[in-house]
């Protein structure tokens, strides 16, 4: 049986010439921090990939900090900026957001979201003015589990002029969307390779050169005194790789393709939802629920059919808890325990959204055969 992975927002296949890349360097000694041959050559490497990930995002004045995923970056990111009291997160953050938020000293303000997963625009004003210098925001660009986009220039603008500031998490939008540092203009932003074609086990955080942060490593002076620790130049290398791989074109098509069929196959509209439909996405994710069929039946039903698809959030998917994300949304939990992640990548082709729907289809028959069936036992 072939396999279908329907799963890139959890991680991306690496790239072939990322993976050649990276072997060649495997068995160099490389550490950064030596001053002889190799460690001028480990410099290089590592510079190099710090001016393709700062030109890939238009990063003007602002300088990398090199971690071990996107995780750590927005942790660095959070933890890092002492000069705030005040910490504000949108209720549909990734849960390494929400998790380091929480376990600082700091207080935390949720911004909630409308039922598209849109942040609340005349609350963040609010508090932006209250608290002025003295708050950081995060916010993210693209959500995990939805794809919705958020308008994060028009936030940080608000955030601008009342002096406080801004950290992106840009994690699932590198590469699905332009990333723009410079126009977005953000204090912060976190990025990982992983989620582009790279290998795990490196992320970054791209701060504005005015920006001073706490380490959380203590250590050596490595990443400019910001992250003690021995550099990884095998998956540096392989990053900045993959963002000369990043693709120019990305097109809504095959998840347009999929939705409508789901919609045009059925008839009570009231037994699907899909989230965040009504505004802008990343193009490769839906988010759908089925009435009927809880998240991990249908996880599991794909998986025996050889597709791999999730019930959200990679860090989250195995609980047995609903999405934090879609309670944020105010959607309800008979909905929100049935809803799966879709998320495609550039190898996706129509036929492996064929068979998707094909095995989606067959599992909505059985919810609406056994619905028949507790009818003319009621009747």
């Amino acid at each position: 049986m072939s396999h279908i992975f329907l799963d890139h927002n959890s991680t991306t296949p690496i790239k072939p010439l990322v993976k050649e890349t990276m072997f060649e360097v495997m068995d160099t000694p490389l550490n950064a921090s030596s001053i002889h041959y190799y460690g001028r050559k480990s410099k290089e490497i590592i510079n190099l990939s710090r001016k393709k990930i700062l030109n890939a995002v238009n990063a003007k004045n602002a300088e990398i900090i090199f971690t071990s995923s996107g995780t750590e970056a927005n942790n660095l990111a959070i933890k890092g900026m002492h000069d705030v009291d005040f910490i504000a997160v949108s209720a549909v953050e990734h849960i390494s957001v929400l998790k380091s938020a929480s376990s600082t000293d700091k207080v935390i303000i949720e911004i909630p979201v409308d039922r598209n997963g849109i942040v609340d625009i005349e609350f963040i004003k609010r508090i932006a003015e209250e608290h002025k210098k003295r708050i950081l925001f995060s916010i993210m660009l693209a959500n995990n589990e939805t794809g919705v986009i958020q308008h994060i220039k028009a936030i940080s603008e608000i955030v601008r002029e009342y002096g406080g500031y801004m950290h992106c998490d840009a994690v699932q939008a590198l590469g699905k969307i332009d990333v723009d540092f410079t126009a977005l203009d953000v204090d912060l932003l976190s990025l990982s390779s992983h989620k582009v074609g790279g290998p795990q086990g490196v992320g970054a955080l791209v701060i504005k050169e005015t920006i001073s942060l706490k380490p959380m490593i203590d250590g050596g002076a490595q990443e400019n005194n910001n992250r003690a620790g021995t550099e990884n130049i095998p998956a540096i290398l392989g990053f900045g790789m993959a963002i000369d791989l990043l693709s120019k074109e990305v097109s809504n098509d095959l998840i347009n393709y999929t939705e409508n069929s789901i919609y045009d196959y059925v008839d009570d509209k009231t037994d699907i939802e899909i989230f965040g439909r009504d505004v802008s996405r990343v193009y490769n994710t839906t988010f759908v629920a089925m009435k009927g069929m809880d998240s991990q039946t249908q996880v599991i039903n794909f998986d025996l059919a050889g597709i791999a698809v999730s019930n959200g959030s990679a860090c989250s998917s195995g609980t047995v808890k609903n999405s934090h994300v879609l309670k944020a949304m105010s959607i309800n939990d008979e909905i929100a325990s049935c809803a799966v992640r879709v998320s495609i990548g550039e190898e996706t082709t129509k036929s492996d959204m064929d068979r998707f729907l094909e095995v989606w289809k067959n599992n909505y028959e059985k919810v609406k055969n056994r619905n028949n069936i507790c009818e003319r036992k009621n009747a």
